[in-house]
């Protein structure tokens, strides 16, 4: 059998490997010399809260900085800065924005070289910038995603004398191989980084039980499980805080506004103030009313990626079309989805091509204080967030339930943690299932009897366990005393 053939640099360079290795052990032998040293240094009262993504897009990464600061910790908020950071975070006095740079026009050779560019480059960009902070306590980094910012937030961490957290959000890997397949080498190469450099961490937060089991079984990490919980101003909304966001609303999309038909009608009637497709006032009094008539609000929000099918949703718009075609009494609707991703044109130019009488749809993206208002405005949420890992749980859920908000949702592994069948929404496989569950919530609508009512006055019974609650009870202990 023949040999194997040498590597091509084998014969160029023979003494580069031990060379290699003598610098790489010289280097973390250097780090951990300062890490003891910066221990006894301080950074003490600090604390970097990282992601290499969307802050605007991190709702868990900016309640997480929100918390430290309501302690007392000096908080850097690190990531892009694509979209705006909710309002708390941006007038906080202890939590500093630090913004990375965003790689982006990098278009050189083949889709493989441009992606271990892209890794070589961010890995500079992002170590660069945690080495500017002041020296932290701890670092706290979401994963997903974790190439290469975990490898790189160790690292500093090992510069600073900083312990490492890393909050488990999903898997890297997983994700990559909704693209490529889970036997792709760049997605087997993504879970072997993440299971190695996972285990480096000091401390591990994740989003299930699920997936804390499978951490220890796969990963042989521990983590403690913190489930997403939503942020207090995630509530039912006032009928004249709707009235306000509504009018806000229809000065750009459509479908919030008034139909034609109905400002006519309403033109003969003395006394009648501002209205939109579902709040009107009155003229006289200023109150704010329900519009007679007006359609089901039906909201979705997503990142536009492909863990999310929104041609389900449009397949069960197309029945619920055909069944007030067909005579049910069934409203009008506005389905609003709401977020920013790669795929919102390809589904754009789907919904245009639907031809509805009595159905609209928009897309908007909004700021981040009108979000929780509208949820809180909705009369039903519906998720296609389907787990690429199948441990994670949406989050857009489980801001819908902070607002009171019923929801239907699309099945998988653990989502029993969140949505329980039958009382507080309901869980659909396909189009026709979310067809029917719509047609049967909304049958008479807006009666305040029948399931959708009754799914909403569990979740206001239920008394859920609000962020700060829960992030008081978990994390807190494991930060210890800020001094």
């Amino acid at each position: 059998m023949a040999a194997a053939a040498p590597w091509p640099w084998q014969g160029l360079w023979p003494g580069l490997w031990p060379a290699l290795w003598a610098v790489v052990a010289a280097l973390l032998l250097l780090l951990l010399w300062r890490r003891r040293r910066r221990r006894r240094a301080g950074g003490a009262g600090r604390v970097c809260v990282a992601v290499l993504g969307d802050l605007g897009r991190s709702p868990r990464m900016q309640y997480h900085a929100l918390a430290l600061a309501r302690h007392g910790w000096e908080v850097a908020l690190l990531g892009y800065l694509q979209s705006r950071p909710h309002r708390d975070v941006l007038h906080s006095e202890n939590i500093r924005l630090v913004p990375v740079a965003e790689l982006s026009g990098l278009r050189v050779g083949p889709k493989l070289l441009q992606y271990v560019l892209k890794v070589l480059v961010q890995s500079v960009q992002l170590l660069y910038t945690l080495l500017r902070i002041e020296q932290p306590s701890y670092i706290l980094l979401q994963n997903p995603p974790g190439l290469p910012s975990i490898a790189v937030a160790w690292v500093a961490g090992l510069w600073w004398g900083s312990s490492l957290i890393i909050d488990w959000h999903n898997y890297g890997y997983s994700i990559m191989s909704l693209s490529h397949g889970r036997s792709h080498p760049l997605v087997l190469l993504a879970k072997w980084y993440e299971k190695l450099f996972g285990r480096l961490s000091d401390y591990n937060l994740c989003v299930t039980d699920a997936m804390r089991k499978d951490l220890w079984v796969n990963f042989k990490i521990k983590a403690v499980t913190l489930y997403d919980r939503p942020a207090s101003y995630f509530k039912e909304t006032p009928l004249d805080l709707q009235h306000n966001l509504f009018m806000k609303l229809a000065k750009d999309y459509e479908p919030f506004r008034a139909r034609q038909v109905e400002l006519e009608s309403e033109a003969k009637c003395v006394g009648m103030g501002a209205r939109s497709a579902f709040t009107q006032t009155d003229g006289s009094s200023g109150s704010v009313l329900r519009a007679r008539g007006r359609p089901a609000l039906l909201i979705s929000s997503t990142s536009w990626t492909e863990d999310e099918d929104f041609s389900v949703l449009l397949r069960a718009l197309e029945d619920y079309e055909r069944f007030i075609e067909e005579g049910a009494a069934l409203p009008a609707l506005v389905c609003v989805i709401t977020g920013k991703g790669p795929l919102k044109n390809y589904y754009n130019g789907l919904i245009q091509k639907l031809h509805f009488k009595h159905i609209q749809i928009c897309t908007p993206w909004l700021e981040a204080e009108d979000y929780p208002l509208l949820l809180g405005s909705a009369d039903l949420g519906v998720c296609l967030h389907k787990s690429s890992s199948g441990l994670d749980l949406p989050m857009k859920v489980v801001d819908m339930f902070g607002c009171c908000l019923p929801v239907c949702a699309i099945h998988f592994e653990c989502l029993h943690e969140l949505v329980k069948h039958n009382e507080n929404g309901l869980i659909f496989r396909d189009s026709q299932e979310l067809a029917k569950q719509l047609k049967m919530l909304f049958l008479d609508f807006p009666s305040l009897e029948g399931k959708l009512q009754r799914f909403r006055e569990n979740l206001r019974e239920s008394r859920q366990l609000r962020w700060e609650q829960s992030w008081d009870q978990t994390v807190l202990p494991l930060l210890g005393s800020r001094d």
